[in-house]
C-alpha cells in the first residue's frame, strides 16, 4: 500500500470524485451531460462516450488533488487510458488524485427492507488487477429502505466480509450501505446502521481499517462517533439522488464527514459546453463541495 496515498487519504483536505456509473446507470449520466441515447447505436461506443466525459472532467485544470483528495472508477475506466497512461495511473501520478475502483456487482432483490450485494465472481482477479494499477482502495455498495434490524445487519455484514478480502488484498475498502434518502423509516434506519457498523468495527484488529460511505444522516453529527474510530480511515457522503446545493448544506453541518458526490458533483456539465465553459462551471462545483467538506 502507498503510505503517501495513505497519509493523504486520512488527513487530506478535498472530497472524492466518484466517477464510476457502469451499465445501467450510464444512460442516464450522458443524457444529464447533453448526450441523448440516439448518439450511441452499441455498448461500446456508449463506453466511449462516457470515458471522453470522465476524461475531460479528470483533464481540467479545475480537477486536481488541491481539492480531489480521491476519485472512484468503474473497471473499463481503470482498463483505459488518458494520455497514453492507465486512467488510475494518470489521476495518481498527474494529478495527485487518489484512486478507488468500483467492485460490487450491483444489488441483489428485495428482502427484510434492504438490497444486499449481488456475488462478486471475480473478486480476487479484479483486486490484483487494481493493485497492478495502483489502486488506494475500493467501493461496494448495497441499500437500506426500511429500519429492519435483520436487513440492516445482514447488508453491514456482508460488507464486512468481503470488506476483509480487500484488506487481505493489500487495498482499503469504501464501505457502502447507503440508507435511501426517501425511506419513510429513515431515521431509525440509521440508528440500527451505526450500531451494526460499530459492532463491526470495534471486531477488526489494528492492521484493519476501512473507510465508510455513508448517506448523510437526519440527525446532525450522528455519524461523529464513526469519523472518530480508529479502525475508519475516514467517513464520506453520498449526495444520494439530494441537489448539490442541498447535499452541500446538509454536508457542511457533519463536522469531519466530506462528500464524495457523483451526479452532483458532475451537475450543469454539458458535453456543448466550450472548454472556458466547462471548465469554469466544474470548477465552482468543486470548490463548493470542498468548502462544504472542509467544516
Amino acid at each position: 500500500m502507498n503510505s503517501e496515498q495513505m497519509h493523504k487519504a486520512r488527513s487530506g483536505k478535498g472530497f472524492i470524485a466518484a466517477l464510476d456509473q457502469s451499465g445501467g446507470s450510464t444512460p442516464k449520466a450522458l443524457k444529464l451531460y447533453g448526450v441523448e441515447e440516439t448518439s450511441y447505436s452499441s455498448e461500446a461506443e456508449m463506453f466511449d462516450l462516457v470515458h471522453a466525459m470522465r476524461t475531460r472532467i479528470i483533464q481540467s485544470p479545475a480537477f486536481t488533488g488541491e481539492r480531489i483528495l480521491g476519485a472512484i472508477l468503474f473497471e473499463m475506466t481503470m482498463d483505459r487510458t488518458i494520455d497514453g497512461k492507465g486512467t488510475a495511473e494518470y489521476l495518481w501520478q498527474d494529478k495527485g488524485v487518489i484512486p478507488f475502483l468500483k467492485v460490487d456487482s450491483g444489488l441483489a432483490d428485495d428482502a427484510d427492507g434492504a438490497q444486499m450485494m449481488k456475488p462478486i465472481p471475480g473478486l480476487a482477479a479484479l483486486l490484483v488487477k487494481a493493485n497492478s494499477h495502483g489502486v488506494f482502495g475500493t467501493k461496494m455498495r448495497s441499500v437500506i429502505k426500511l429500519a429492519d434490524a435483520t436487513g440492516v445487519t445482514n447488508v453491514v455484514r456482508q460488507q464486512f466480509e468481503v470488506g476483509k478480502q480487500i484488506i487481505a488484498a493489500d487495498l482499503v475498502p469504501i464501505i457502502e450501505p447507503e440508507v435511501d434518502i426517501k425511506s419513510p423509516q429513515k431515521a431509525e434506519a440509521e440508528v440500527l446502521l451505526k450500531a451494526a457498523i460499530l459492532n463491526e468495527l470495534n471486531a477488526l484488529n489494528a492492521d484493519q481499517n476501512v473507510m465508510l460511505k455513508l448517506t448523510l444522516p437526519n440527525i446532525v453529527g450522528f455519524y461523529t462517533e464513526l469519523v472518530q474510530h480508529p479502525r475508519v480511515v475516514r467517513v464520506v457522503a453520498l449526495s444520494g439522488g439530494y441537489s448539490r446545493a442541498d447535499a452541500n448544506i446538509a454536508l457542511a453541518k457533519n463536522s469531519g464527514v466530506i462528500a464524495s458526490f457523483s451526479r452532483a458533483l458532475t451537475e450543469g456539465l454539458t458535453a456543448q459546453q466550450t472548454e472556458d465553459e466547462f471548465n469554469n462551471a466544474l470548477g465552482t462545483a468543486i470548490q463548493s463541495i470542498f468548502e462544504a467538506s472542509n467544516t
